[in-house]
């Protein structure tokens, strides 16, 4: 065998190796989909009964948010936000198209900026454009880890939510919290969404509050009324953070098994050229030693045939 045609059977095996690598990531990113979309439909029900219970609050307080746009514009707002990415690689413009669109929505949201990133690159990106960065979030690898993640957000970012978590009815507070994540959508991968958390939107809380309630019985808020809307605000935080996250891991695993099944397609394609040229070698190499041997024959034959002649 020549060296040309070891050198691609070596070649072919590892392309053989390289595609076993990238199915299995391809068949590790589907599952990691699976799951993450299934968490953000678990939690439909719940998100239900917050948004009823914030509806009964809203009918008998009235809407939380009573400030006009003119005074959201004012340099004393203090602007919050946190940024979903990721960790990994192997995500294509994943971590730089939700960097992008964060930058460009928080250039035009005037205020003192405080940023949380969630994924080292989308950090990076992040601290390029000069973002006033007051954190790192690890990405959660599972479903599990999510609650954590949120919990470290909160925590994290306790000063600038607390006056919005816990307003009440003539509260004005200058704080507001933004998500930027990617979204799973159905014709293309994903897209980058922006989500406004606190102060609640005035027009979100008339909605929830003209909802008719399922039941003949209406409800009462019992106890300490403030203490009931400050324990919904937050579980309304909780599940919305959690969506954000739970969307932007499968945005994630989308772009991945994108990228790997093209890495896939591209390999197979490469396979079929290694593989034809090897082919074409080999027989290459098969038709000289072919011609070798039957050179050889003829000469032979030749030379017994000018020896019986000399006799």
């Amino acid at each position: 065998m020549s060296n040309s045609t070891a050198s691609l059977r070596r070649k072919i095996g590892g392309a053989g190796d390289l595609q076993s690598v990238v199915r299995t990531m391809k068949a590790l990113a589907a599952s990691n989909i699976g799951q993450y979309e299934q968490s953000v439909r678990s939690l439909a029900d719940y998100f239900s009964s917050v948004e009823a219970g914030l509806g009964v609050c809203f009918r008998k307080f009235g809407p939380t948010e009573k400030r006009t746009e003119s005074k959201r514009r004012g340099s004393s707002l203090e602007i919050s936000a946190v940024v979903f990415g990721s960790d990994q690689g192997l995500v294509g413009g994943f971590d730089d198209e939700i960097a992008d669109y964060a930058i460009k929505t928080l250039a035009g949201i005037p205020g003192t900026q405080r940023v949380w990133a969630v994924g080292e690159r989308v950090y990076a990106h992040l601290e390029d454009a000069g973002l006033p960065l007051s954190g790192l979030f690890a990405v959660p690898n599972s479903v599990r880890s999510i609650t954590p993640l949120i919990a470290q957000i909160l925590v994290e970012s306790e000063s600038q939510l607390t006056s919005s978590a816990i307003s009440v009815p003539g509260h004005e507070d200058d704080t507001e919290l933004h998500l930027f994540y990617n979204r799973p959508t159905s014709g293309a991968v994903y897209e980058p969404v922006h989500q406004r958390l606190l102060p609640l939107d005035l027009s979100w809380q008339l909605e929830l509050a003209g909802r008719p309630w399922p039941t003949k019985i209406l409800p009462e808020v019992m106890g300490n009324s403030v203490e009931t809307l400050r324990s919904l605000i937050s579980e309304y935080l909780f599940v919305a953070i959690f969506r954000a996250c739970a969307e932007s891991l499968a945005s994630e695993n989308a772009s991945r098994l994108a990228a790997m099944q093209r890495a896939d397609k591209n390999i197979d394609e490469l396979l079929v050229e290694l593989s034809g040229t090897f082919y074409r070698l080999r027989q290459s190499d098969i038709d000289e030693e072919l011609f070798d041997v039957i050179s050889g024959f003829e000469t032979l034959g030749r030379s017994k045939s000018r020896q019986k002649v000399a006799r």
